[in-house]
């Protein structure tokens, strides 16, 4: 399948919601609609701001429990399970307070993905809390890398000085463990999305002049006076960035539950999508990322924001070969009994410390409802070719009696933790789970 890819489609989706919960349906943000479903994206990324947390939790960095937000998108791509093309699995969350960024992958590529890192970086009062800040999500796949940022900066039009050193700061302590990509902007494709809160430049430029403009449609006289632009023009923020032409109105401030401004603040575009593509680094492709659309949804009305969203084609490299695991056919597992499976290690794959295999229902569809999992133990194999041959080595893990206690459908999926190979390294077919005839 991989030789046949030549691009990935991509989904950004970036959202203040205002500490509301989830209450109108989300197809049609997530443009999944009856005339849409033969050309849907590949990934999903979906970024929030002001997810309500509860106050007990408000000082911690990782949430155990999935908030309703995640909870709800997620239910949107469980419901497109009867379509096996379009089959969704949540990847990762990462969350830091309020800020949330979740990644939704069409199985199909999961066993694709390599080095999926996650991290956090504060900026709020000084960096000491995490109101506000950054959340990521970086990648390799198909040979490339990726790293989508989701950021809320500091809000109020007078402080754009601060939003710049955000900028900054984020550039400076966001770092990751893979290879060569420390950097958010070391990756060859990097998405900055979220509640920028850049306002418009211009104390003269009234809340009624600003919604006259937008009445009459004269969106580029407002652009003009964007902060956002200034800096990147500048080389203040966000300068190694591009952003695609806004054609839609300014995403915030609104009415709650209306598609009216509220005028008690200046309207402005705080919410963005931008992009940057390192196209020079390979010698075998010249790689480029195509927007697709960039849109607002004005129908969405619980929250004073308007979500955005946008859609891009990005250049992978087919023929870049993914080493894995190839999980050998399961016939049957019994309830109430050991199983086992064998599996080969292909290419210059090695058992770390910590990897996994897991034990799924068939469509799962997030990596976090594992039945049950059991570490890899190293050099547990069932035949060796000997140190100096080619040919794959082959592993047998064993799972204990208590393991499956339902008949179903189910999967197996090796998970590596720490490495160069850190990933979803290999997925066995579908195999049945029963109890023994009698």
């Amino acid at each position: 399948m991989a030789a046949q890819l030549e691009r990935l489609r991509i989904y950004f989706v970036t959202w203040n919601v205002a500490t509301k919960y989830p209450v109108q349906d989300l197809h049609q943000l997530l443009n999944v609609t009856c005339g849409n479903l033969k050309s849907l994206p590949d990934i999903y990324f979906i970024g929030l701001q002001e997810v309500k947390a509860q106050p007990q939790n408000m000082v911690l960095d990782i949430f155990f429990q999935e908030d309703p937000w995640t909870k709800s998108f997620r239910q949107v791509f469980t419901l497109l399970e009867v379509l096996k093309d379009y089959d969704y699995v949540k990847i990762r969350s990462q969350r830091l307070q309020g800020l949330v960024l979740n990644m939704f992958c069409l199985r199909k590529h999961i066993t694709h993905l390599r080095l999926v890192e996650a991290q956090y970086t504060r900026t709020g009062f000084g960096g000491m809390w995490g109101n506000k800040g950054a959340v990521s999500i970086r990648l390799n796949i198909y040979g490339v890398s990726i790293c989508v940022i989701n950021t809320h900066l500091t809000p109020h039009d007078h402080l754009l000085t601060d939003r710049i050193a955000d900028y900054n700061t984020i550039l400076r302590e966001h770092s990751f463990s893979a290879p060569d990509t420390s950097n958010i902007l070391f990756h060859d494709y990097v998405f900055w999305i979220g509640d920028l809160n850049f306002r418009l430049h211009g104390e003269d430029l009234t809340a009624i002049d600003i919604d006259l403009l937008v009445k009459k449609n004269q969106l580029n006289l407002l652009l003009e006076r964007d902060q956002l632009k200034l800096v990147m023009r500048n080389g203040d923020a966000f300068a190694e960035l591009n952003e695609n032409v806004i054609e839609f109105p300014p995403t915030y401030k609104f009415e709650f539950a209306s598609q009216e401004f509220d005028l008690k603040r200046r309207p402005s575009w705080t919410d963005r999508i931008l992009y940057k593509v390192n196209a020079d680094v390979y010698d075998d492709v010249t790689l480029s990322a195509v927007q697709l659309n960039y849109k607002s949804h004005s129908n969405y009305i619980q929250s004073d924001h308007k979500p955005v969203t946008g859609e891009f084609d990005i250049m992978i490299r087919p023929n870049v070969e993914d080493h894995g695991v190839e999980f050998q056919p399961v016939s049957a597992w019994f309830i109430d009994e050991e199983n086992s499976v064998s599996y080969k290690l292909i290419g210059d794959v090695r058992p770390v410390s910590g990897d996994w295999v897991g034990l799924f229902h068939n469509q799962f569809s997030s990596l976090d409802e594992y039945i049950v999992y059991e570490y890899v133990v190293r050099g547990r194999t069932t035949e060796t070719s000997g140190v100096e041959s080619s040919e794959p080595i082959t592993e047998r893990i064993f799972f204990s009696d208590s393991a499956l206690r339902i008949p179903g459908m189910y999967r197996l999926v090796y998970v590596a933790q720490r490495g160069d190979l850190k990933g979803i390294l290999g997925m066995s077919p579908p195999f049945p789970g029963h109890r023994r005839p009698l």
